[in-house]
């Protein structure tokens, strides 16, 4: 039997050096890729065609629930384990509806991704380290919240953002002005404005720092990488 094939997504190394020896130690497990960058992943995965694509919320070129919603898009067939530092339900909801398998904190143990890898690849769907069916999944989620199943959860209320916006908006974050943005990124001021006003629209708020905090509270960016 050939070894469940496995990508690594996350932008900090510290995290795919904890996980991938433990992976590497699984005989019927085989770490075929990492990557730091959401775009590069999704092209990455695309020529591997790895059984399994691990991937953070927060990322740059494009965040991990993007990844997996243009990873579905697109007739991949990997299944997707979406793990993040931010944990809450609406970021649950989100990653779910956007075709992941499983779901759980960043302080999950490394033994319960093990686990995990496999019950994906098999059909089966983990949350926080319950494993579902998916009808049983439906019928949780309709008991836990009410009105709710896998396939009426709203989509996410947002449009994605682009690559380039996201990246200006980690800028703004760190309290860059227009004008520095500019420079950094070797564009216009005038593009840089542009650009304020789609992530503005497109997240349904009124001003930078509403932005920042809607990225903040979705791990879309680390509170950490704000304060750099």
């Amino acid at each position: 039997m050939s070894a469940l094939r496995v990508m690594l997504v996350d932008d900090h190394p510290i995290f795919r050096d904890g996980l991938r020896p433990r992976l590497q130690a699984e005989e019927d497990i085989e770490v075929v890729g990492e990557l730091g960058n959401g775009e590069e992943a999704f092209a990455r995965a695309q020529e591997l065609s790895p059984d399994v694509v691990i991937t953070d919320v927060s990322l740059p070129g494009m965040n991990g629930i993007q990844l997996v919603r243009e990873l579905r898009a697109v007739g991949c067939k990997s299944a997707c384990i979406v793990v993040t530092a931010y944990d809450d339900d609406e970021q649950m909801y989100h990653a779910l509806r956007a075709g992941a398998s499983a779901y759980f904190s960043k302080d999950v143990v490394a033994d319960h991704i093990v686990a995990a890898i496999r019950q994906v690849t098999q059909g089966c769907y983990v949350v926080r380290g319950r494993v579902f069916s998916r009808f049983d999944l439906m019928n949780w989620l309709a008991r836990r919240f009410r009105s709710f199943s896998l396939d009426d959860i709203p989509e996410e209320p947002v449009q994605p953002l682009s690559p380039r916006e996201m990246e200006i908006l980690r800028y703004i974050a760190q309290g860059r002005s227009n004008k520095e943005i500019a420079y950094q990124l070797g564009i216009s001021r005038q593009t840089v404005k542009n650009h304020m006003s789609s992530i503005l629209r497109k997240l349904a708020v009124e001003d930078r720092t509403q932005a920042v905090m809607y990225a903040v509270r979705r791990g879309w960016i680390r509170v950490q990488d704000a304060i750099e």
